[in-house]
């Protein structure tokens, strides 16, 4: 088993070089906020990480959690480390402090949590559903909500969780059945939610449930969905957990990975009905729980990087242990100097700190959306938050799903024994394409709601900016080749573009059938320009004899890999987008 080492000088090399860190905290009001600062928080938190977390992954993995008549018991330590956790403040970085938070922008707090999910996932879990409950909450919430709930959950003595899912209702949210009953200043919720991540356990005093659910009076579809704040323990006259509500885990999933994170069946009013609060306006919870549902997307986004991350550390420590070859004189040597072994490697590499670029530069956009001087800029940043959200969860959880393949592959036969470590990652890679919305949702996200919707302006938008980056890298003697091969990108990121507009209103299958190609091909683009941008920003440092000079080449190489191995797959995504719906829905049924 390898130790997980936080990737500091990347992540701090994409917040200062290509996200802007220092301008974009004086652009947003968080005047105390600098490089410096950032990089003392990250390195205490990656020293958590690396002592506390990470060495109870595979304990997770390997022991899981278990429903017992107290309800769910979470694996061995994981208590201890939540408290840890909760009291060395990680779980407060980006919350109000009006309730006790820290006030950090959005992306450090984002560069934070990367540690937490390549350390270990199923724990990362816990507070990514807490901080969105917290968002939703933040957003919708009355006054008195937010005073009774929010300081203890942002302190981490309480966590959160999203309850969405029923076992009839799962993308279609429209067709749940759970109800909520008016009573006094209350409602009853009645009903069962599936797939509720970390929806038990014994690490804390209470757990904050934010629950979907219909009034008696509530018009059928989304439009008829209200959002309710259910409690594990209501509240005594102090405001401390007393009475246990009617809301009980009747089961645990047996899943494929994160065993160590509760997936739980949730049953509320087994017997009186649990006890809820409305959260915003009747009707309006769809609106109000998609707060947090984007908090989530992005979230898992990074959990894409970050379990990639964790797969790469694994299998760079056993391709530089592992010794296959012989030299002339019988001496043995590593695989790590095989050329498919680098390839492999370089490939895993280079794909992560494109996908950490995207995920940062995303979440950047939440703070200069949310934190703009003036309606014109803010528009421009809520734009471009929106259109990124999609890319960054669907396309980091399918190119982890590619790079975590790839730690496995170098291991070998190795690698398909659970104790090398590779598996789990692997394994737990697995869920980030399909919770908080499939990658075909992310896709029908980005081409509907995100291009169809505005005629594309904010693709074209992120294109003319793109096309800037292009120009510089054209006017640099060695980075040129790049400058081509991101030129070449775009033209397949315009044409599809273009092919979009022009064929969906005709054909009705059009987008749906395109979509998935069409965000790939986004990603792929968005991830080529943010290594251009870093190409030409290591190779400025470089030349003004500023940073480490290795780091900086190696970024240049990567860099120049992601360019020359994988930005040409948006050539590939273009003639798939290009083909259209036609062999997709040829087909009848019996004919599958």
């Amino acid at each position: 088993m390898s130790e997980y080492k936080h990737p500091l000088k990347d992540t701090e090399f994409v917040l200062n070089e290509v996200v802007g860190l220092d301008d974009l905290c004086h652009e947003s009001g968080f005047e105390e906020i600098n490089a410096e600062l950032a990089s003392a928080i990250l390195t205490e938190a990656g020293k958590f990480g690396s002592a506390v977390l990470s060495p109870l992954n595979v304990v997770g993995d390997t022991q899981g959690v278990k429903l017992t008549e107290k309800g769910v018991e979470e694996t061995s330590g994981f208590k201890q480390a939540y408290r840890q956790f909760a009291e060395g403040g990680w779980n407060s970085l980006i919350a109000d402090e009006a309730f006790g938070g820290q006030g950090l922008p959005n992306v450090l707090g984002t560069a934070v949590n990367e540690i937490w999910q390549s350390a270990n996932l199923s724990f990362g879990l816990c507070p990514l559903l807490t901080q969105g409950a917290v968002e939703a909450i933040s957003h919708h919430g009355s006054d008195e909500l937010k005073q009774t709930w929010l300081p203890k959950m942002i302190s981490g003595e309480w966590t959160g969780t999203m309850n969405l899912t029923e076992p009839d209702a799962g993308t279609d949210l429209a067709a749940i059945k759970t109800r909520a009953v008016p009573e006094e200043d209350h409602y009853r919720i009645i009903g069962q939610k599936i797939f509720i991540t970390w929806g038990d356990h014994q690490m804390t005093g209470n757990i904050i449930h934010l629950v979907l659910a219909r009034l008696p009076d509530a018009p059928a579809g989304v439009k008829g969905i209200s959002l309710f704040v259910v409690p594990k323990f209501l509240l005594d006259e102090n405001g401390h957990p007393g009475k246990r509500n009617d809301v009980h885990c009747v089961s645990v999933e047996h899943k494929l990975g994160i065993h160590g994170s509760p997936t739980c069946v949730m049953s509320y009013g087994d017997n009186e009905g649990a006890i809820g609060y409305l959260v915003g306006e009747p009707h309006k919870g769809l609106s109000c729980m998609f707060t947090m549902m984007n908090c989530a997307r992005q979230a898992v986004g990074l959990q894409g990087v970050a379990i990639a991350e964790r797969s790469y550390q694994q299998a760079l420590a056993y391709a530089k242990e592992r010794l296959q070859g012989t030299n002339r004189d019988g001496s043995r040597f590593s695989i790590i100097k095989f050329p498919d072994v680098r390839r492999m490697l370089m490939q895993m590499k280079s794909s992560i700190e494109a996908m950490r670029c995207v995920a940062l530069v995303g979440a950047a956009s939440v703070d200069r959306a949310g934190r703009a001087q003036d309606e014109a800029t803010r528009r421009k940043a809520l734009a471009r938050l929106e259109l990124l959200t999609p890319i960054v969860k669907g396309w980091c959880t399918e190119l982890a799903q590619e790079v975590t393949y790839l730690g496995t592959q170098i291991n070998g036969g190795m690698g398909f024994i659970e104790e090398t470590g590779s598996a789990q990652h692997y394994r737990d890679a697995r869920i980030l394409t399909i919770y908080e919305g499939t990658t075909g949702i992310q896709a029908l996200d980005l081409v509907g709601r995100k291009t169809l919707l505005n005629r594309g302006e904010s693709l074209a938008e992120l294109m003319t900016e793109i096309e800037q980056t292009v120009m510089a890298l054209e006017d640099q003697a060695t980075l040129a080749a790049q400058g081509r091969a991101l030129r070449k990108a775009l033209d397949a990121g315009q044409a599809a573009r273009r092919w979009l507009l022009d064929n969906a209103s005709s054909d009705p299958s059009a987008a749906g059938s395109v979509s998935v190609q069409f965000m790939m091909l986004f990603g792929y683009l968005c991830g080529g320009w943010l290594m251009g941008h870093s190409a030409l920003r290591a190779q400025t440092l470089l030349g003004a004899g500023k940073g480490d000079p290795e780091y900086l080449k190696a970024k240049l190489v990567t860099a120049q890999f992601f360019s020359e191995q994988l930005l040409p797959r948006t050539q590939a995504s273009l003639e798939a987008i290009q083909a259209g719906s036609g062999s997709i829905m040829a087909l009848n049924e019996d004919q599958f």
